[in-house]
């Protein structure tokens, strides 16, 4: 029986093979991130376990590591910690947040959804906010990421809201997402993940607890704000229809509605935090918790001073 055949590249069929170039293998060696060749008289030879190791490189930059992490975590490979959970948990992460499945759109059903004319700085600037994706090739057709979303695009637009609008709210709401998730992802690590990510890299078993932990919690946050944004809208709802009816007094415990007049640098600041829809509810929200604040502090102060009283007596 034949032996087996070893396959072994010089660093161009190194370059060649791994669709790295070879200026890219040779700073890897220099960081330390790649194994240094064997010597075969005056060449160095790779072999397969170099080809791996640059398409463990590829696929991590993918997924936005720097190198220096990249080192550690194939440092922890090499000394025998396995990566194999690291990887896994990389993946769950980096999988997708929602059961939604992409689709395509022609240029023709996107002219016939948003007013029947070509419009190429709405699809630019759709294209921006990664609401369409070109497809290489294909000027007539888009990949959609999220069909729900563009669907709300087309009945907003239907219903009379110019694009510009539409555009102008979704980046805004991009925005404050943006900062719900961060509050829940530093919400989790600090309680959860502290745990398997104290520190770094982290072993094998800890990354693989970490990932089944992912698929655990990846629906809350969605269920949270889903609830949550139930809940407003139905009361701030209810709130703007009666406002602009005038068919019902204010509900009871919030007092008469008055106009009060705020320095524009406080109002502006507000808009910033929350945003310019959100502002007038979050000022009365403010006022509202301020106000209990108070009762509160006069019934426990009064609490406090007749307790003297008893003792005394």
């Amino acid at each position: 029986m034949s032996g087996t055949h070893t396959v072994e590249y010089r660093i161009e069929d190194l370059a060649h093979q791994s669709g790295a170039t070879v200026r890219t293998i040779r700073a890897y060696q220099d960081r330390g991130l790649l194994p240094r060749p064997e010597r075969r008289g005056r060449s160095n030879v790779y072999g397969e376990s170099h080809v791996a190791r640059l398409h463990q490189i590829a696929d991590l930059l993918d997924r936005g590591y720097t190198l220096a992490s990249i080192k550690e975590l194939l440092e922890a490979w090499d000394a025998g910690r396995g990566l194999g959970g690291v990887l896994g948990l990389v993946a769950e992460v980096h999988g997708p947040w929602t059961d939604e499945k992409a689709d395509r759109v022609s240029r023709a059903e996107l002219e016939a959804a948003f007013g029947g004319e070509p419009d190429e700085g709405a699809i630019a600037e759709a294209v921006e906010l990664g609401v369409l994706e070109r497809v290489p090739g294909r000027d007539d057709e888009f990949l959609v990421p999220s069909p729900q979303e563009l669907a709300v695009a087309a009945e907003l637009y239907a219903a009379g809201v110019p694009l510009t609008a539409i555009t102008g709210q979704l980046r805004e709401l991009r925005g404050q997402v943006e900062h719900i998730a961060s509050r829940f992802l530093e919400f989790t690590t600090h309680h959860v993940f502290a745990r398997y990510l104290g520190h770094r890299p982290p072993t094998d078993a800890e990354a693989v607890e970490a990932a089944s932990m992912v698929r655990r919690l990846r629906p809350l946050a969605q269920q949270t704000v889903d609830a949550e944004l139930a809940r407003a809208m139905r009361l701030l709802a209810t709130r703007h229809l009666q406002y602009h009816l005038g068919a019902e007094p204010p509900p009871a415990g919030e007092g008469d509605q008055r106009q009060v007049t705020l320095p524009r640098d406080t109002i502006s600041a507000v808009e910033r935090l929350v945003g310019s829809e959100h502002t007038a509810a979050f000022i009365a929200a403010a006022a509202e918790r301020e106000v209990k604040k108070r009762a509160l502090d006069a019934m426990l102060t009064s609490g406090s001073n007749h307790g003297m009283v008893d003792q005394s007596t």
